[in-house]
């Protein structure tokens, strides 16, 4: 499985990327540079990726789960409720694409600024 580091704020965090279409298409595109967005408590940041929506793409993520949002064009990575949230649920804005996971506690994710850099790159350092 290959590995990758996100870099936003003080923070790196590894992510493992899993064996789907998506997560191909963004190792071979890395580093990709964003924007820190908030939505609830969901970070996204804007891509030029424009991949397809893949069959088993959800709406519904378990906290780990790293996203790509093809309505979007975006990287979400969903920690908690959003506004559309039932309950305690991590509900994207639509249907996603899962392609990484990992273990870093994403709530630290609370304390960035939105549109703080964000980096997801294949170098331990930067």
């Amino acid at each position: 499985m290959k590995k990758s580091l996100i870099k936003v704020g003080h923070y790196n965090f590894e992510i493992d990327f899993l064996d789907t279409h998506t997560a191909k298409v963004i190792y071979s595109k890395l580093p990709i540079i964003g924007k820190v967005n908030f939505w609830g408590n969901e970070v996204y940041f804007y891509t030029d990726l424009k991949i397809k929506i893949e069959k088993d793409a959800r709406q519904i993520v378990e906290k780990g789960e790293i996203a790509y949002w093809p309505q979007g064009d975006a990287i979400a990575i969903g920690y908690g409720p959003t506004p559309i949230s039932i309950n305690q649920e991590i509900r994207l804005a639509s249907d996603c694409n899962i392609w990484a996971t990992t273990e870093f506690d994403l709530e630290q994710l609370n304390s960035l600024k939105e549109q703080q850099e964000i980096i997801i790159t294949n170098e331990k350092n930067l």
